[in-house]
């Protein structure tokens, strides 16, 4: 893959409005995204050797390594635009720690943001940068 990877739940809003967080401040168009719940995210999952049944991590794939939880999305925020690269910082503060607080929003994030029937379709404009 010459892209990043972003595989996430396809139906969470959560997860949903952060692809689009990062559809906005990906001023150089590096990612590409697919949901875990898609033919083409479950196979990533298995050749990374990631749970198929379990949505409950974000998962970049990156230089042919995956990452997950708070180390995925910390990764991807040191390759946005703006001021989002500061929240790699946090990087710092070690994994159970970050995977913590991570796990309790991963969790608790349909009822506290809900979840759509089904996967998000992306608009037309970038729809080339999703691989379902």
């Amino acid at each position: 893959m010459d892209h990043p990877v972003i595989l996430f739940d396809g139906i969470c809003n959560l997860c949903n409005n952060a692809v689009q967080f990062v559809l906005k401040h990906d001023k150089k168009k590096l990612f590409r995204f697919a949901s875990l719940q898609s033919d083409f995210g479950k196979s990533i999952l298995i050749k990374y050797g990631l749970p198929t049944d379990n949505f409950n991590s974000f998962v970049l794939i990156l230089n042919g390594k995956a990452y997950t939880k708070s180390t995925a999305a910390l990764s991807v925020a040191k390759m946005l635009s703006g001021p989002m690269k500061l929240l790699y910082g946090f990087i710092i503060v070690p994994a159970f720690i970050r995977n913590g607080v991570y796990n309790v929003i991963a969790n608790n994030r349909y009822k506290w943001f809900g979840k759509k029937e089904s996967c998000m379709l992306p608009s037309p404009d970038v729809a080339a940068r999703f691989l379902n």
